[in-house]
């Protein structure tokens, strides 16, 4: 066309997006995909333009280095967030080592490993806090390896909390059973900012992953939830036991300064973790 043949840029630019374009197919292809590019790209630079050929050439190399760069890390590090069968049943007592547990052999797979019984039980509540969770995990259920989902119970007593915390793995979804709840999350820095909502019986709420969250019962009876998390490990850290019960334990005097308190408080709160 009348505008490729004056504009420089259309002339790189246009084989670019037609690449980025096939960079949509699928891994089998990436071979043809490095030769189409280089063969696309081995345009010659026209004389009208040559003022512009030093930065035309630039920009070629410039993408075929990041060409060599993306193929390298598609290829050592691509993924597929999705199940690749229909179930991967984990084994823990396998030896080999995976970003989560090895399958079983589907052939010894049973029933029992999709399941688990005891919801329906109140969880302890009798410590300092006031409530008691009971996890259901892949560690409770060897079934959900791989399908990245997870779930847990959450007793209250009155007035109980369940302590700030964050899941460093998992966002969640909770969902009031019976009782009143004080809920919330506060954002990262620098905001700080404390999202908090009154819940009823039936209300649901949403704490993002990572982000420290808590929950109170603001009720003179007990509270049940039910809590869903997107990993089948979205793991804990509470932060009052991550601070000061740390093992080894965090140095004294970087906590006095961190938290601008006399070093007896922070003696005091490593006592009681």
């Amino acid at each position: 066309s009348e505008g490729s043949k004056h504009s420089p840029f259309i002339n790189i630019a246009f084989p670019f997006f037609s690449f980025t374009t096939h960079l949509s197919l699928y891994t089998s292809k990436k071979i043809h995909i490095v030769h189409k590019f280089l063969r696309v790209f081995s345009f010659k630079i026209p004389s009208h333009i040559y003022p512009f050929s030093l930065l035309a050439m630039a920009y070629r190399g410039f993408l075929l280095v990041n060409l060599v760069i993306f193929s390298s890390l598609s290829i050592s590090f691509a993924f597929d967030p999705s199940p690749l069968q229909d179930f991967c049943v984990a084994d823990p007592q396998s030896a080999v080592l995976v970003n989560g547990f090895a399958c079983k052999n589907p052939k010894q797979v049973q029933a029992n490993d999709f399941l688990f019984s005891g919801l329906h039980l109140p969880g302890n509540t009798s410590n300092p806090v006031g409530s008691g969770v009971t996890p259901v995990t892949v560690a409770q259920i060897p079934g959900l390896n791989t399908l990245g989902i997870s779930l847990a119970r959450i007793d209250f007593a009155p007035r109980g909390i369940n302590p700030p915390h964050t899941h460093p793995r998992g966002s969640e979804i909770l969902t009031v059973i019976e009782g009143s709840l004080e809920v919330g999350f506060v954002t990262s820095n620098p905001e700080n900012r404390l999202i908090t909502k009154v819940l009823q019986k039936g209300d649901v709420f949403v704490f993002p992953i990572g982000l420290i969250h808590f929950q109170r019962n603001i009720g003179d009876g007990s509270a049940v939830a039910i809590a869903a998390l997107s990993s089948q490990n979205p793991g804990v850290i509470t932060i009052a036991n991550a601070v000061f019960g740390s093992t080894p334990e965090i140095s004294s005097d970087l906590l006095v300064k961190a938290f601008q308190v006399d070093k007896s408080v922070v003696n005091y709160l490593q006592s009681k973790f």
